[in-house]
């Protein structure tokens, strides 16, 4: 199959117009490779009623298959349709793709053994749900159905070795997993957009912090907000600005930290779900550090997109997520649910900034979007089925 264009069947539960670093990771590459000739489709769960059902629309060439999905388990759906729809869809592409932890891992990895379809997995984060005796029964369950898919898939891939040495989803697989830095794009923040928001947002000069992502118990925001009892001693007018979902309905995490969004009120600013790529990266070039705190991190895009974009990162200190600080140097890591670690991390780059910043290509440079594109086109034409001559 070397040089000839490939048929590659996409499956995740959710997918665009959600909104994570997963979908955006699949969405990335997606269509990349529609620019580069080949054809794709996403077989996905149709999340929102207000969402078409068609099985012919396309965005930016990718082809959207959205099942009906009538039942929610926390994060995860049941889609009833999905056996036969994907045992159809397999037998017309040349390879499947799926991307774990998904709750039809093993179903899929099934279908596509009676379909003689390979199915190369990608894996982004090891399932980590909040306290519970039911998520714990969700969790167990997941990993089992992963263990299926991972048996019987030729192909494991992490987001880096770092991650894969400590994930207990990929250890056990060790001999399968290759590596590959997720797919990075950002635009380039426009000037007069960040002289306007920081004129917003800091009125009276002080530094400018930044979280983006969901308000959830495992990416620890409020870590960040306690880490301003530190910070205040240093800089007392120091503003912290979050993008992204608040209220989520699978948990109570925001619910639960309103008295201490409260007691910081004056200093934190809550913009809420952006989906614009430009208004996203005028929103990290605004910053002046960017901040992750959370317990556990496959990788976290959105430290990279920061560094694209000029705005060093404080991470915490977590298989995975530390690499992005460790690679590049364009930042600080810090103790793991430690929020005076975090605090004091924040001063240290407040204090002296030139020193964590590194240039846009340089970034670039070290997570290639080419090269993931590259790596991910070379596994999926390693385990296509190969078609009859004509």
């Amino acid at each position: 199959m070397n040089g000839e264009k490939l048929k590659i069947l996409i499956s995740l539960l959710y997918y665009f117009p959600h909104r994570t670093g997963l979908t955006i990771h699949v969405q990335r590459v997606a269509e990349e490779l529609v620019r580069r000739g080949h054809e794709v489709t996403v077989l996905t769960a149709r999340y929102s009623n207000e969402l078409p059902r068609d099985d012919k629309l396309t965005h930016q060439g990718v082809r959207i298959v959205r099942l009906w999905a009538p039942i929610h388990m926390s994060r995860g759906m049941i889609m009833p349709a999905y056996p036969w729809a994907a045992y159809k869809l397999m037998r017309e592409h040349d390879v499947v793709n799926i991307h774990t932890p998904m709750l039809e891992t093993a179903l899929t990895a099934l279908i596509a053994l009676i379909a003689r379809r390979k199915v190369v997995i990608v894996h982004h984060g090891d399932l980590i749900l909040p306290k519970g005796l039911v998520n714990r029964f969700i969790q167990g369950t997941m990993f089992l159905m992963y263990r299926v898919a991972a048996t019987l898939s030729p192909k494991l891939i992490g987001y880096s070795q770092d991650y894969a040495d400590n994930s207990y989803y990929l250890r056990p697989f060790s001999d399968k997993v290759s590596v590959n830095f997720p797919p990075i794009q950002m635009p380039t923040p426009n000037p007069e957009a960040v002289r306007r928001n920081r004129a917003e947002w800091s009125k009276d000069g002080g530094p400018i912090i930044g979280y983006l992502g969901r308000f959830v118990e495992e990416k620890r925001p409020d870590l960040l907000i306690k880490a301003l009892e530190v910070i205040n001693q240093t800089y007392s007018n120091a503003r912290v600005v979050f993008m992204g979902q608040t209220k989520v309905p699978y948990e109570d995490t925001w619910e639960k930290q309103q008295p201490l969004v409260e007691q910081y009120k004056d200093q934190l600013i809550f913009l809420g779900v952006k989906t614009d790529e430009q208004e996203i990266a005028d929103f990290l070039g605004s910053l002046d550090v960017f901040a992750l705190t959370s317990d556990t991190e496959c990788f976290a895009l959105v430290q990279v997109e920061a560094m694209l974009c000029g705005a060093p990162v404080v991470m915490t200190d977590t298989p995975g997520g530390r690499v992005p600080v460790t690679e590049t140097g364009m930042g600080k890591l810090a103790k793991v649910g430690d929020y005076r670690s975090i605090g004091q991390a924040l001063v240290d780059v407040l204090n002296e900034p030139e020193k964590y910043r590194k240039p846009r290509r340089f970034i670039e440079d070290v997570f290639s979007f080419k090269e993931t594109v590259d790596r991910y086109e070379s596994y999926f034409r390693a385990y296509a089925h190969k078609r009859a001559a004509k």
